[in-house]
């Protein structure tokens, strides 16, 4: 994997200006919601969040590294694949107790440069696209949950309520059966509302 990418690949800031921090509001919103997204899709990281390796607040510290890497742009004049690479896995052994030695890191570190040149040229379309995968992804979540919630006894307004009514609806069929069936059928009545309405025997005795 490392021949794929190089780790001294770089941007730098003009001599004119102070870091790599965009003066354009868009720009740098743009490029903050791609670090996001990118850092989202290391699967180490993921699997750290989803199991809290680093503890309850495990979602709060995937963003902080994003922070992380955004504010190396923010106060840095020069900016390297392997400066990333590395805030990564420090962050993951420092907030997850994981040392990730796969170098999946890599390919997230030189997306995030490939992403801040595209949005110094402009060009925000990988960015959009990362973020409707990354929507896509959540919807699957959120359809995945929503289906365990229904079977959640701790949700009784809505698992309790449907069941019952699911459990009464054969329920009443199998007693109007059971009524068709019996021998000297009570005669009916029907109300002004349309409602069949069955006389008990004994009252007809």
């Amino acid at each position: 994997m490392n021949s794929s990418y190089d780790v001294a690949d770089y941007v730098e800031a003009p001599k004119d200006v102070s870091s790599l921090e965009f003066k354009d509001e868009k720009q740098q919103a743009r490029f903050e919601l791609g670090v996001s997204m990118m850092v989202y899709k290391w699967d180490a990281l993921d699997i750290a969040v989803a199991n809290s390796w680093g503890g309850p607040d495990s979602a709060e510290k995937r963003d902080w590294i994003t922070g992380v890497i955004v504010d190396l742009f923010k106060t840095g004049k020069i900016v390297d694949v392997g400066l990333i690479e590395e805030t990564l896995l420090y962050a993951m052994v420092d907030e997850f107790d994981t040392n990730v030695e796969d170098d999946s890191a890599l390919p997230i570190a030189a997306g995030i440069v490939r992403l801040y040149r595209e949005c110094d040229a402009l060009n925000y379309s990988n960015v959009e696209r990362l973020y409707v995968e990354w929507q896509e992804k959540q919807a699957r979540k959120t359809d995945a949950r929503i289906v365990e919630v229904k079977e959640d006894p701790m949700n009784p307004d809505v698992s309790d309520s449907e069941d019952d009514e699911q459990e009464e609806v054969p329920m009443l069929a199998e007693d109007v059966e059971m009524d068709i069936d019996e021998p000297n059928k009570p005669e009916t009545i029907i109300d002004e509302d349309g409602f069949e309405l069955v006389t008990k025997k004994g009252r007809r005795r």
